[in-house]
């Protein structure tokens, strides 16, 4: 195949492409504003002195973590849509893969937020803790008001780094059918017999948008002071 043919077919193809790297987007920006949510309620559940929920957070973020992103994805795909469609009232018009997709992502991706924010967290000097304790603030309200912002600011690149390995990990919704990104080139390519072109054509895409992601991050770091994590 020529690289006119090549061209051709994905000029062709992309209103299917365009509508796949939505679907990669639109999974991958739910599951970076929970996964913070739900990481930062972990953190500082972990960091509490409450040992039962200390002990939740970080069974957890130990079990997530060990687990393959993909198996988590079947998961939630074979074994709990029924409890997906009635705990968020989903209407059955939705297309149950993509909602899936993004529970899957949200809580495995919080395990890995849940350790960045912590490290944030720790970064910051156990004064304000104390000062906020002197005005009479109670903890939650300390770590809300004082502490989770200062931490939260703190690791930004870090979290948006996190965020660009959840964007590539996207990828894998592949396994439960979902027309995402590389699914649709990957169904092009089936189609129009040109694989080898259309997958590298797809990592071409995710490798250029990465960079540049990674390179916004880079802008980011060398304009204020962050937490190394990792």
């Amino acid at each position: 195949m020529t690289a006119i043919d090549l061209l051709s077919d994905i000029t062709n193809s992309l209103p299917s492409l365009a509508a796949g790297m939505v679907t990669s987007l639109k999974i991958t920006a739910i599951a970076v504003v929970f996964g913070i949510v739900w990481g930062a309620i972990l953190a500082v559940m972990r960091l509490s002195s409450f040992r039962p929920f200390a002990l939740f957070a970080q069974g957890y973020v130990m079990l997530l973590r060990s687990i393959p992103l993909i198996m988590v994805l079947l998961w939630f795909f074979l074994m709990v849509p029924q409890l997906i469609q009635n705990l968020f009232g989903v209407s059955p018009r939705t297309d149950i893969r993509l909602v899936s997709a993004m529970v899957a992502f949200s809580l495995f991706e919080a395990a890995y937020y849940s350790e960045i924010i912590r490290a944030g967290i720790q970064a910051v000097s156990r004064g304000q803790m104390s000062a906020a304790n002197a005005l009479g603030m109670p903890y939650l309200m300390a770590m809300r008001l004082i502490v989770l912002p200062q931490a939260l600011r703190a690791t930004v690149p870090a979290l948006l780094t996190q965020g660009i390995v959840l964007f590539q990990d996207t990828s894998l919704v592949y396994v439960i059918g979902l027309a995402d990104f590389f699914r649709s080139a990957k169904n092009i390519a089936d189609r129009d017999g040109n694989t080898v072109e259309m997958i590298l054509f797809a990592g071409s895409v995710y490798l250029v948008i990465s960079l540049l992601a990674s390179a916004g991050v880079q802008i980011l770091q060398r304009g204020g002071r962050y937490v190394k994590v990792g």
